[in-house]
Formats: C-alpha cells, structure tokens, sequence
C-alpha cells in the first residue's frame, strides 16, 4: 500500500484559507440604538481590517460570506440598502485591492443581482486577476447547497455528453465543480455574533475544517480577535482519520 501523506498538525502552520460568516451587524446597530444600515456600514470596515491582516501575514484565501440565498428573505428596504452598499463597496474598494496585489473573486449565483451589479462584479474581478497575493473570496447569494447542486448538473450533462461513466463519480470529481475547486480547502472557519452553526456556508469544503465562534459582533472583530482565532487554531491537532501518533511522527520527520 502507497505511503499517504499525513498533514501537518495546527501549530506548525498558519491556516492557508480562512472562511468568516461576519453575523452581528444589526444587533451591534441595535445596541446602540442605531439604523441596521449603521450596522452593516461598520461591518464594511471591519472587512478591511480583516482583508489588510490576511494579506499583511500571507494568508492564502480569505473567504467571506457577505450574503446568503437565504437573505433575500429580509425586508425588502434591507435587502436593497444591502445591494446598494454592495455596488458602493465595489466601486470604492476594488483599486484599493488591485494597488495591494489582492485577488477579488465571487462565488454564488449572480443572476438574481442587478445586471449593474453584475457587471461591478465582473470588472472587479478582471481588474484583479492576475494579482499574486490575497485571495479575497465574497460569497454572494451563495448557499452551499446551491454549490452541489450546481457540481451536480454539471457532472450530470458530462455524464449526458459521454465525456464521464457514472462508475466515474466520486468525490474528486464533484470537488472539481464546486466554487472555488482551484484554492486550498478552509482550515479555520470563523462565525461571529454568538450563533453556532454554519448556515449553508461551504458545506462540502467544511468536512475537515477547524471550527471557531464567538461572541464578538462583526463590526466589533478587529485584527486583535482575528489572532486570538488563529491562536486557538493553532492549538488543535488535525488528523483527517490518523492517530495523534502518526501526526506526530509525520511531523518529527519534517
């Protein structure tokens, strides 16, 4: 049988990917008796120093879950100021990105935006792509139900085209269709706002992913917070299914 390789444990390596469900920006307007929308325009900067923290340590991929599927179930008058940050967002950041090397990419289903809005999402991600640092992942009505659901119509008309067997269906091949298959799969999820779960986020790419929540609300999460997450990280050991002995012995030998 082939020698596998067994992964580094968590303390001997930064995460490469780091994914955040950024929850909390109404309660934190609420609390201070504020307009959602306040909320949310906070939340904009906290994105920043977030972004700023990744690319300055090298952080590979950073993912965020900007909005989900399921947000369109909010009134209709955040829905919109949502979309409306979202283009002045764009507008606004995307040189700022572009200037520091940061790749911006979107995941999601794109049709339901404004055909304005797409287009912002489309230039953004031309402007930056052939940057060689950060990569700034945005989920955008996403759900990572629509993401298998998509893998599958995709391997579906492969199937239909005789280009794959159904024999041929396994988990490297629904990998390969899924949003972001090219980039390192999440080592350390992040959700702030005090709930505990992962809501429809990346559910493939989370089979193996170490889990951090807190309290803190998203506009409250600064570069400080995000390092106390990555301390924790670096605390656990990660097996993927081998003892503590074998990781342990895979690490002596690097």
């Amino acid at each position: 049988m082939q020698d596998e390789h067994i992964p580094l444990t968590a303390n001997e390596a930064l995460p490469r990917h780091i994914a955040i469900i950024m929850d909390g920006n109404g309660r934190w307007a609420q609390k201070r008796y504020l307009p959602r929308a306040a909320g949310h325009q906070a939340g904009v900067k906290t994105v920043r120093n977030i972004v700023d923290y990744c690319a300055r340590h090298a952080i590979e991929v950073l993912t965020l879950f900007a909005f989900s599927s399921e947000n369109w179930r909010r009134p209709k008058e955040e829905v919109s100021l949502l979309m409306g940050l979202f283009m002045a967002t764009l507008q606004r950041e995307v040189n700022k990105l572009d200037e520091n090397g940061i790749r911006l990419r979107f995941i999601g289903d794109r049709s339901a935006f404004s055909p304005q809005l797409q287009e912002k999402i489309i230039a953004g991600e031309r402007q930056t792509a052939n940057n060689a640092g950060l990569n700034l992942v945005i989920a955008a009505n996403y759900g990572g139900r629509w993401d298998m659901c998509q893998a599958m119509r995709k391997i579906a008309a492969k199937v239909g085209m005789g280009e794959v067997a159904v024999d041929d269906i396994d988990e490297k091949l629904i990998s390969e269709q899924l949003s972001i298959a090219d980039l390192p799969e999440p080592d350390l999820f992040i959700r702030t706002g005090g709930e505990k779960r992962v809501s429809n986020f990346l559910l493939w790419q989370l089979a193996y992913t170490e889990l951090y929540f807190t309290e803190t609300l998203w506009p409250d999460f600064d570069q400080q917070c995000l390092e106390q997450a990555i301390q924790d990280f670096s605390t656990r050991e990660r097996r993927f299914g081998y003892t503590g002995a074998q990781i342990h012995a895979a690490s002596q030998d690097h």
